[in-house]
């Protein structure tokens, strides 16, 4: 009974941890291979800024936050966009919450966004203005020519990414990995014709395909892009991380369950919940939020303690702000603490 238990939970921690490890190299070819062209036309774009930071707030991963924060400190958008990046953002856990809870996340990301893109252009309507920082190294792009047309070995550590996301599609298309999902879970709602577009096996599939894109990317990219970008960056930082957490929390939501009834606990201090998801969402950093994504998605905690979870939190892309301008930093998670809370407690009373 435990050996099984424990063999699930290091099946699914594997499964959301290839999952989001694949999505994220797909975001980093976007994000080194557009060069950052756009950038450089937002200055004065006055409301489309809000709009397009809050976009890139929802991409999952925290490339986005980055790249939104540098502007902000290099004064090329406002105030009013940076507070909508960081309410649209859930750093690394919207790609856990995609492979979790696919359907649902689409739902709160997409709710995010609406609310980022109001809530920055209240804030710029009352102050809209943009860092005067100065910095001369547009760090958001770097070394372009050498991730694009640098030289091409065969070294181990391509070799290690082509076969550690090789063996995991093979593990994803014949179902090795594969949960039992239970109620909702696995009822998908939403239906074109007699195609279920939001079911395991479509997303399986979509999956597959974004693999497959990663091993192709991994063949024919530089040996730069591949060391700097996809080995350093999201193989050595972000994949144990991932990993630990998502071990860690589904092992400590097996324990809970069973030697806890906290299922009643929670619905009673459901208000308390929604305070506590918004202060853990202060802390600059991925990973304490994927306890609430875990919570919610085994049906322990209602959706307004993941929402202002999410709302609050903006992963680590928030650290780079606080080095460089630690006011801003501090003003920022005080303003995304308050949203959370009131949009939290509206939810509740609804």
């Amino acid at each position: 009974m435990i050996l099984g238990r424990i063999s699930e939970i290091l099946a699914n921690a594997v499964l959301v941890t290839g999952l989001v490890t694949v999505m994220m190299m797909l975001i980093e070819c976007f994000n080194v291979w557009s060069n950052g062209r756009f950038t450089g036309k937002l200055r004065d774009s006055g409301p489309l800024q809000v709009i397009i930071c809050a976009l890139l707030g929802a991409v999952p991963g925290c490339m986005g936050g980055f790249a939104v924060v540098s502007m902000y400190t290099h004064g090329i958008v406002s105030f009013g966009s940076l507070i909508a990046m960081m309410i649209a953002s859930s750093g690394d856990e919207s790609f856990v919450m995609l492979a979790m809870i696919p359907r649902k996340a689409v739902v709160i990301m997409l709710g995010l966004l609406v609310l980022a893109v109001l809530t920055g252009l209240v804030i710029d309507a009352f102050h809209k203005t943009v860092n005067k920082i100065p910095c001369c190294d547009d760090n958001y792009v770097t070394h372009h020519e050498d991730n694009i047309k640098g030289e091409r070995h065969f070294g181990w550590k391509r070799l290690f990414i082509l076969l550690g996301v090789g063996l995991f599609l093979v593990a994803l298309c014949f179902g090795i990995l594969e949960e039992e999902h239970q109620g909702d879970a696995v009822q998908a709602e939403y239906l074109l014709g007699n195609i279920n577009l939001l079911s395991e096996d479509w997303m399986n599939v979509l999956f597959a395909v974004f693999g497959v894109s990663v091993l192709v990317m991994a063949v024919f990219a530089s040996d730069h892009f591949v060391q700097e970008h996809l080995w350093h960056h999201v193989v050595c930082e972000h994949l144990p991380k991932i990993f630990l957490w998502t071990t860690g929390t589904l092992a400590f939501i097996a324990v809970i369950l069973n030697f806890v009834d906290i299922s009643s606990w929670i619905s009673d201090n459901a208000l308390l919940m929604v305070v506590i998801a918004a202060a853990v969402g202060i802390i600059p950093e991925s990973g304490p939020h994927l306890v609430f994504v875990t919570l919610f998605a085994t049906g322990i905690v209602p959706l307004p303690v993941l929402v202002a979870s999410c709302i609050s939190q903006d992963g680590h892309s928030a650290l780079p702000l606080l080095a460089e301008d630690r006011k801003s930093f501090i003003v920022s998670k005080g303003v995304n603490f308050i949203v959370a809370l009131v949009t939290g407690f509206i939810l509740l009373i609804f």
